[in-house]
């Protein structure tokens, strides 16, 4: 297995710089694994492709407005995209360009505060340490100054817009530095016919981090150091499972962050337990999957850790075969993008 195997062409074009008008007005591809079946659907028609007796779980984490803009003592402009919180005062940050900042750097935020930050030292990740000089937290100075940190794919500033629609309507627990964007299509209406339709649901929470959308630079996606988030599988949340799998139902994770929470709690019992913690479970094909029967999800990056474990999960040449088919219909992609459900 190479990385280069999960390589792809795709036009820009191609790529969601907006989301859809309405989050659930976007397209399916609707694969089904027993039969090798690929259907072109719309997202709402979700709630008629399960079954009663279907359990589906989302992950309810909430983005951070984790992008800053500073300035240098020179008048430079640097811009710090907040990735990990060591304390109230301390966070991990990317910096940008790193290469025009030197460590004990003081940097004043734009935006009409006058908040000062210091770049204390470079991390092994590739972040550096940045701490607050004046009073109140890091978390503060992100709800007042801090900007909707839309991937590098979206090319275009955010929009106030953005605040909203790169928010699923289910987040809750703040700590994302990315959204987990199958969750963006749902609405309250569609949640309420998912309930009608006799599909329970609950959440997991895993704060999705910088490292989901970088693709993999290793020749050999074995040898890639899997990037460490952090997740809550509640005690609820778990029993719901275990409930739902002794009635006979099916467990559909809405996108792979949720994957790889079940999937993580189930390595040592073959099922998922609670726990909180961080994982740095990457899903390669070969894996033998444990907790789920489907997922929803968006289309990804080439040579990404999401597509790889997509393909775990139903096969890379029927992944690639719905690629090559959504590319032909022109599908939207990435995390404003089209949809795809695998059953």
């Amino acid at each position: 297995m190479k990385t280069l195997d999960f390589n792809y062409d795709l036009s820009p074009r191609l790529i969601a710089q907006f989301p859809s008008e309405k989050r659930d007005d976007c397209r399916l591809i609707h694969l089904v694994r027993s039969r090798g079946s690929i259907e072109h659907r719309r997202f709402d028609d979700i709630p008629r492709l399960l079954k009663p007796g279907d359990h589906m779980v989302f992950n309810d984490t909430k983005v951070l407005p984790a992008r800053v803009i500073c300035r240098k003592e020179t008048g430079g402009a640097v811009e710090l995209l907040f990735t990990e919180r060591v304390n109230d005062f301390s966070w991990k940050a990317l910096v940008k360009p790193a290469k025009r900042v030197r460590k004990g750097a003081s940097l004043l935020v734009d935006g009409g505060t006058r908040a000062g930050l210091t770049v204390d030292e470079p991390m092994p990740d590739g972040t550096w340490l940045v701490s607050l000089r004046d009073a109140g937290t890091i978390e503060d100075l992100l709800r007042r100054c801090g900007r909707v940190p839309l991937p590098h794919y979206i090319r275009r500033e955010p929009a106030r817009s953005d605040t909203e629609t790169y928010q699923t309507v289910f987040a809750k627990n703040p700590g994302a530095i990315a959204s987990p964007t199958a969750g963006l299509h749902f609405t309250d209406e569609t949640l309420r016919r998912l309930d009608a339709a006799g599909v329970s649901t609950s959440f997991v929470t895993l704060h999705v981090g910088v490292g989901t959308f970088r693709p993999v630079k290793e020749g050999d996606p074995n040898n890639h150091v899997m990037h460490e988030e952090r997740y809550v599988l509640s005690p609820e949340t778990a029993a719901r499972i275990a409930d739902t799998r002794k009635a006979g139902g099916r467990i559909i994770a809405v996108g792979t962050t949720v994957v790889r929470v079940l999937e993580h709690c189930s390595l040592a019992s073959g099922y998922p337990v609670a726990s909180s913690g961080t994982t740095r479970l990457m899903i390669l094909p070969g894996y033998s999957f444990k907790a789920i029967d489907g997922m929803i999800t968006n289309f990804h990056v080439p040579q990404s850790t999401l597509l790889m474990l997509v393909c775990a999960f139903a096969g890379k040449h029927f992944i690639f075969k719905a690629y090559e088919e959504a590319i032909r219909r022109e599908y939207r992609f990435f995390s404003y993008g089209d949809a795809m459900f695998i059953e």
